[in-house]
Formats: C-alpha cells, sequence, structure tokens
C-alpha cells in the first residue's frame, strides 16, 4: 500500500493494529485539512460507558484532560478583563472562606502561578485509575468541600520548585474564574471562547454538587477541539490576548522527560499541546503551522501508543525528514 498521504499512513497504521481505539483525529496545516478521519469503538463520559459508538464529525467526545488546557485559556481572558488575579497574587487571600488554612505561614506563600504550573508543592497522586478514591481526582470530588480539600492537603515540596500531575491545581484555577466572573464556567466557556469561535455544541460534566469537572470534564467535537488549537496557532485571534499566549505557552517548570510545562499547557523545542487521558490530544506546532486533534478510548490503560503513533508516525512523518 502507498504511504504517500497521511490517510495512506493511517490506513495502513490500522491495517496492522498500531492505532487501538483510535475514534477519529483531524489535522490542519497551511490553513488546509491534511488528514480526516472517524473511526468506532467503546466510548465513555468519564466512568460512565456509552457502549459502541461511530463517531462523526458531530460526535462529542471526552477530552479528559485537555480540559485542563482549556481552562489555561480561560483564566487568560478573564484577566484581560481584570476578573481575576494576577499570577503573582496570593491564592488563598482569593479563598477567604479558608482563614485556618492562610493562617498556615507555609500555605500562605501559595500563589495563583503555583496552581497555573502545577508547583503547589501538595501530596496529590494520580497514578492511580479514575475508578479509584486513592486517585486524589475522585477524592477531591468525592469530598464534601473540593476546594478546602485540595488546599489542607499536606504540604510534600516547597511551592514553585517541582512540578507534580494534579487535577486540584486546575479546580483552584477555575474557581477563582467563577468567582471573579459570576459565571458558572461552562456559561462563560461558551460566553468568551466556545461562542466567539464557532463551536456551538460542547458539554461539561459536572461533579455531584453541579460545579464543571475543570480537571477532565469537557466534551468537544474533534473538528471543536481542532479549533481550540488553530485559535492558538493563529496568536490568540484578539479572544485569548496574546499577551497571555506568550506567558502561558513559555516554559515556566521542568518535566522529567525533557518537556516542559507552562500555565496548564505542555511543550517542547516546537510545539505546545494538551494530553487527556485515554489518547485525547490537541497539538500545536507554531513552526509548521499545523494543529491536530486526537481523540481514542484507551482509557486507565497503562500504556496508551495510539496517539503518539499517529501523530509521529502518520501526520508528522509527512513533514519531517
Amino acid at each position: 500500500m502507498s504511504s504517500h498521504t497521511p490517510a495512506d499512513r493511517l490506513s495502513l497504521a490500522i491495517e496492522q493494529g498500531r492505532v487501538p481505539d483510535l475514534h477519529a483525529v483531524v489535522a490542519v496545516r497551511d490553513g488546509e485539512v491534511v488528514l480526516e478521519h472517524y473511526g468506532e469503538g467503546e466510548d465513555f463520559i468519564l466512568n460512565e460507558p456509552l457502549g459502541h459508538v461511530r463517531f462523526t464529525p458531530g460526535t462529542l467526545h471526552d477530552i479528559r484532560s485537555v480540559t485542563k488546557s482549556v481552562v489555561g485559556l480561560l483564566y487568560g481572558i478573564a484577566l484581560a478583563d481584570g476578573q481575576v488575579p494576577e499570577p503573582h497574587e496570593s491564592l488563598l487571600a482569593h479563598f477567604p472562606e479558608y482563614p485556618d488554612l492562610a493562617e498556615d505561614p507555609r500555605r500562605a506563600v501559595l500563589t495563583v502561578e503555583h496552581a497555573l504550573t502545577m508547583t503547589l508543592g501538595l501530596e496529590w497522586n494520580e497514578n492511580v485509575p479514575y475508578t479509584s478514591p486513592a486517585n486524589s481526582e475522585i477524592a477531591m470530588e468525592l469530598a464534601p468541600d473540593r476546594f478546602r480539600y485540595i488546599l489542607r492537603q499536606p504540604i510534600v515540596d516547597e511551592p514553585g520548585v517541582r512540578w507534580s500531575y494534579c487535577g486540584g491545581a486546575s479546580a483552584l484555577v477555575a474557581r477563582l474564574i467563577e468567582k471573579g466572573t459570576g459565571l458558572a464556567l461552562e456559561d462563560y466557556g461558551r460566553a468568551k471562547l466556545f461562542e466567539p469561535l464557532g463551536i456551538a455544541d460542547f458539554a461539561w460534566s459536572t461533579g455531584e454538587d453541579g460545579t464543571a469537572l475543570a480537571a477532565s470534564g469537557l466534551r468537544l467535537t474533534p473538528r471543536g477541539l481542532l479549533a481550540i488549537g488553530r485559535l492558538v496557532l493563529d496568536g490568540g485571534r484578539g479572544i485569548v490576548p496574546a499577551s497571555w499566549l506568550a506567558t502561558a505557552l513559555r516554559p515556566h517548570v521542568r518535566l522529567g522527560d525533557g518537556s516542559s510545562y507552562g500555565y496548564h499547557w505542555y511543550m517542547g523545542d516546537t510545539w505546545v499541546g494538551g494530553f487527556g487521558n485515554g489518547g485525547q490530544r490537541l497539538y500545536v506546532a507554531p513552526g509548521l503551522d499545523l494543529a491536530v486533534a486526537i481523540t481514542a478510548g484507551q482509557y486507565d490503560l497503562p500504556d496508551q501508543p495510539t496517539a503518539s503513533v499517529v501523530l509521529d508516525e502518520v501526520i508528522l512523518a509527512g513533514i519531517e525528514t
């Protein structure tokens, strides 16, 4: 089989069984769609099974933790409107409902930026399946007050020093947006990001208390997810301030694998992106004028290679020499 086009390379990878549970991929380069594919398979809304789904351009899909990257953009929009604190400001000063926590001098030094960069220094473990209360994100959702739960976790590191994956950080960032704007996160997202981008169809899963899950709850179509990537490629288009993107998409903390983390976005030498459990991926490479959205169903598996194979061997293989 020819492998001259991304579609050819993808067909071969599917034939060889190398992209299991691939649900969809859409890629745009230089403003042109270079690949758009929809598959089928078992799917979920978080832990709720949807059964066997045939995916189409209009099918909503969990983007899981790519949600965090969207929340990072929403914070920048609210900041430009003067509705949320600057990153250098005290975090607990904006949670006055917990005066006992603010009295702890080691917690009092926490800033909003520590939440944006996931360097809070608090004990947090998401290395067990998202079906277990031993997972800190699930425990947060089961807690009577999710924000107190996050902020009272034991301090295990000096803030700002070490990156530690933390859905609680995203919940805090989202709460600041809700406090400052007076809107539920999903309503603010609709008004300030989704509608301006022409994204009419989305859903945002909520917790038992009705609060949108800032760490993992957003559902978009692949084209909707791609639209967010194209917005980043285009410098924010006045929807997200370019000055915020310049700050959010630069390395703030190094990760163990050689990549870096900004304000709720990952980045390598030539790309920025969002990653989600199961193989959800938003990949933006400004130097290539490339944006890629991938959805997949490899949820909670110890190895989730599909998104990487699609990106590296199907799309980038035809660009890079």
